[in-house]
């Protein structure tokens, strides 16, 4: 039972984020040269999926009726916006359709992260819940292979949101009948206290804040600088799933090392390591840069993520849908910034990479806010 929810979880995941949400980055060369968006657009339409993400996540953190709705409205609208945007040839419809699987993303990722912690805590196999976090990883792993194959094949972008489109069907298929069912999402019927958000939580929301801003510039534009530094290279088509592979392997790292100091502690290394990696992409030349940029970023994207989710439930452990909504919502206000500090950058500088060292900077203070765990005091503002 426990590998089943584990498994699912992982799979609505790999659809919901890796599939519908992240292969807009490799999507965006493709784009580019059709036409369709410029550099700078893109940046824009990148913000309005995460737009859209703040705005779903919000609503998963707050919701007390339709709760399974709108995780099933979330998982099949990633599947059949995806399939959509194939018929998408300007700025405006992507970023409508971007919006809209942003907050598609936002419910399947705060209610499946709920259900998954919740179920596998319950049945005694937590350590299972850092695994469903690999989803993304290998879901940005599969859709950068397949990118390897369309641009080899020089398919079009249209056609390419086609193929995407159907293996996220294929995948939702798989494992929609363990999916929640009746209840099992909504809330208890004794409300716990309310939260009370103590140094150390309002510490984590900015850190966590700024590590969603910190890790997007690359994370949306890394196929595209590997294209632009290396145009025809078989390496700048494989930044991506490097990037994916790194991700899932950096959460089997996390589960090994999970005894290893706090949570806190090595949510803070997780986090300089990425902004070692995104200052890396931009002032290291040649190969090395996109290399250890895709390693370093990639590999502690869902690390921080897991680690972040596992330190919220330690501080506020009867609030666990709540802290995994509150901070996907800081998260996606720092992914919304970073796009729009990207497009500023290329509209008045003309290059992307002065917005890498704000992000790189901001990795570097957001470690820095959780590395010491305050001592909680008996009265705190709520």
């Amino acid at each position: 039972m426990a590998l089943r929810i584990a498994l699912s979880g992982f799979v609505v995941l790999v659809v919901a984020m890796g599939i519908g949400r992240f292969a807009f980055t490799p999507q965006v060369p493709l784009m580019i040269a059709d036409g369709q968006l410029t550099l700078t657009s893109a940046g824009l339409v990148a913000a309005m999926n995460y737009l859209g993400y703040l705005a779903g996540a919000w609503d998963a953190m707050r919701a007390h009726r339709f709760v399974e709705l709108r995780l099933w409205v979330g998982i099949t609208g990633a599947v059949a916006l995806t399939l959509l945007s194939a018929v998408a040839d300007n700025a405006l419809v992507h970023g409508v359709l971007r919006f809209a699987i942003g907050c598609m993303s936002g419910w399947s990722m705060v209610l499946i992260a709920a259900w998954t912690n919740e179920r596998l805590g319950y049945l005694g196999k937590p350590g299972l819940s850092a695994a469903v976090f690999a989803g993304p990883g290998a879901g940005i792993a599969l859709s950068g292979l397949l990118a390897v194959y369309i641009q080899s094949k020089a398919i079009p972008a249209g056609a390419a949101w086609q193929i995407y489109g159907v293996l996220a069907l294929i995948l939702v298929t798989l494992v929609a009948r363990y999916l929640p069912r009746g209840g099992q999402l909504h809330r208890p019927e004794t409300a716990p206290e309310p939260l009370v958000l103590t140094t150390n939580l309002r510490r984590l929301v900015w850190s966590y804040s700024l590590a969603g801003f910190g890790y997007i510039l690359p994370a949306t534009f890394l196929s595209q600088m590997a294209v632009a530094r290396f145009p025809g290279s078989l390496f700048a088509q494989f930044v991506w799933p490097l990037f994916g592979a790194a991700s899932a392997v950096g959460i089997g790292l996390s589960i090994m090392l999970r005894h290893f100091s706090s949570s806190n502690r090595r949510l803070a290394v997780v986090l300089w390591l990425q902004g070692v990696g995104v200052l890396a992409a931009w002032l290291v030349p040649g190969i090395a840069g996109l290399l250890l940029g895709g390693l370093l970023v990639g590999g502690g994207f869902l690390c921080a993520v897991q680690l972040s989710l596992l330190y919220g439930r330690e501080l506020a452990p009867q609030h666990t849908r709540y802290m995994a909504g509150l901070l996907t919502t800081g998260y996606a206000v720092g992914q919304l910034v970073g796009p729009v500090t990207s497009a500023l950058s290329t509209w008045i500088l003309h290059q992307l990479e002065p917005a890498l060292g704000l992000a790189g900077i901001a990795l570097f203070i957001g470690g820095a806010l959780v590395w010491n765990r305050q001592a909680e005091r008996q009265k705190q503002l709520q």
